[in-house]
């Protein structure tokens, strides 16, 4: 059994990379909203650690979250990062003072003490801020190790008690030793032994499934992307011909998808991969539909309609097996009802088991993606498959903003082609997490062929990341861009303008819709 460490999650956009960086660490942790530490506890008796996140609430607020007191009986190390570290402050009755304007950015701090927390690490430090409420003055017996440029508390500890507070998100890039801090936290505070490895986790989910699968038939919808891929093998490795594939292809696929992705999981699945095309029905359901989460939520309610329909062909079924991540179930539903804020609907998470009577079975709800892709090595799944950028359930649908028709699919369709070939060819496309078009509904003036054009334009976009929760866009060199532009407009008449979306995550998302 691994060691976990505990995040409670108050609301900070930056929860999900806390969790990330202590996964890189190779020390497995579990997120849970402050609302629901006793379920955590309960659930999970091998915690070791606690962070405690950032949030937006100021804790002199009358109705702001606090620290449960079941957290400080544990007798655990802490970490309270940002507010975390406030409300080790309040809980312990030190004083709070609120800045008159929210501290946001660059800040550098100056260790001030010797500290376990801050070890190997230079004097003056560059670390990000973002708050409103500062601590005044420290409780009784913690001691202040750190203050910024401006002489606010930066960092303080109470070595007895084990519990330690940041002024700063070490989570994030800008601070520089961050990652540094962390692994102190980690491996000389809580003194982490068992690492989180795959290659145990790969074991002990294979014993768990044969025992949960045993004699079961299981279905599992495939789309040829990393999630479902790696879902399906590792259950046929336990279940073999109980597993019974579903590929709905919606009309919505990249270019040439729906054959390439028949063509692999025949080759694996026989007879039981199973491909419906609806892709006549799911465009009539969107016909003059242009609001993006009523595509989101049509496309994921057909889907269930015809996955369910295909499914009732297959009897006496238990399971239905999802490629549901870690970072699906805390973005895509207000999480066990806590206070991360929903940002978009994910029609992979929910509908279907209710309405079929099956149970659900999601192996790979405890990981993210770049540790899926990894364990779809030790399933010696082809890299051509793993390495595939991420798409999107609704597929082009969210890369069409306003209306939906064949033609602008169709159009959408080559333009992709031409952009991820084109990465392929160039020997780009392993360094990007994800690149696409979008097919934006404007149409714009141009020049062809010495007549004048009236056409539509499309928007390139590439990001790298590590797993979708935060991304940077990937900086194209001046030829590149050049070559990409030319070989669109040259090669789709449909198209006379191309731009390049500069745009991270946050603010933006990745898709546009």
């Amino acid at each position: 059994m691994n060691e976990t460490i505990l995040i409670i999650d108050y609301g900070s956009q930056y929860t999900q990379l806390i969790a990330r960086k202590v996964r890189e660490q190779k020390v497995f942790c579990i997120v849970y909203p402050y609302n629901k530490c006793k379920e955590a506890i309960s659930k999970n008796d091998d915690l070791s650690g606690i962070i405690l996140s950032g949030g937006p609430n100021s804790v002199k607020e009358k109705n702001s979250p606090k620290l449960s007191k079941k957290l400080l009986e544990l007798n655990i190390p802490i970490l309270g990062i940002c507010y975390g570290l406030q409300l080790i402050c309040k809980k312990f009755n030190g004083k709070i003072g609120q800045s008159k304007l929210r501290e946001y950015g660059h800040a550098e701090i100056n260790l001030k003490k010797k500290s376990v927390l801050f070890e190997g690490i230079k004097k003056v430090n560059q670390v990000w801020m973002s708050h409103g409420d500062h601590i005044h003055k420290p409780p009784k017996n913690f001691y202040v190790t750190s203050l910024t440029n401006s002489n606010v508390i930066a960092s303080i500890e109470n070595i007895q008690k084990n519990i330690y507070g940041l002024q700063f998100h070490p989570e994030v890039y800008h601070t520089k030793n961050g990652v540094k801090i962390l692994s102190n936290f980690l491996n000389k505070i809580c003194l982490i032994k068992k690492k989180f490895k795959l290659e145990n986790f790969l074991s002990n989910k294979i014993i768990f499934l044969k025992d949960k699968l045993k004699g079961k038939k299981i279905i599992c919808g495939v789309s040829g992307g990393v999630d479902s891929t790696v879902t399906s093998y590792l259950i046929h490795k336990v279940a073999k011909n109980n597993l019974y594939c579903i590929f709905v292809d919606h009309g919505l696929l990249r270019f040439n998808e729906s054959i390439e992705v028949e063509k692999i999981f025949k080759k694996k699945f026989g007879n039981n991969f199973i491909k419906v095309d609806a892709s006549n029905l799911f465009i009539k359901k969107l016909k003059k539909i242009k609001d993006p989460e009523k595509k989101r939520k049509i496309i994921g309610k057909t889907f269930i309609d015809v996955f369910e329909k295909e499914a009732k062909r297959i009897k006496n079924v238990d399971y239905l097996a999802q490629g549901t991540l870690y970072p699906d179930i805390i973005e895509s539903v207000p999480f066990f009802e806590g206070p991360t804020a929903k940002i978009k609907s994910h029609h992979n998470v929910g509908g279907l088991p209710k309405r079929m009577n099956l149970k659900i079975i999601e192996p790979l709800k405890d990981l993210f993606k770049d540790e899926v892709r990894e364990l779809g090595k030790k399933l010696k799944i082809n890299n051509k498959l793993l390495n595939r950028h991420p798409f999107p359930g609704p597929g082009l649908a969210i890369r069409i903003p306003g209306e939906i028709d064949r033609k602008k699919i169709n159009i959408l369709q080559r333009v992709d082609n031409i952009f991820i070939s084109y990465l392929k060819n160039k020997n780009i496309y392993k360094d990007i997490w994800q690149a696409f078009v979008v097919l934006l509904p404007v149409k714009s003036v141009g020049v062809m062929g010495d007549e004048r054009s009236y056409s539509y334009a499309v928007s390139i976009r590439a990001v790298t990341s590590v797993d979708g929760m935060t991304a940077d866009f990937y900086m194209f060199n001046k030829n590149d861009l050049t070559e990409i532009s030319k070989k669109i407009i040259n090669q789709i008449k449909e198209v006379n303008r191309v731009l390049y979306d500069f745009t991270s995550k946050p603010p933006g998302t990745i898709e546009w819709e």
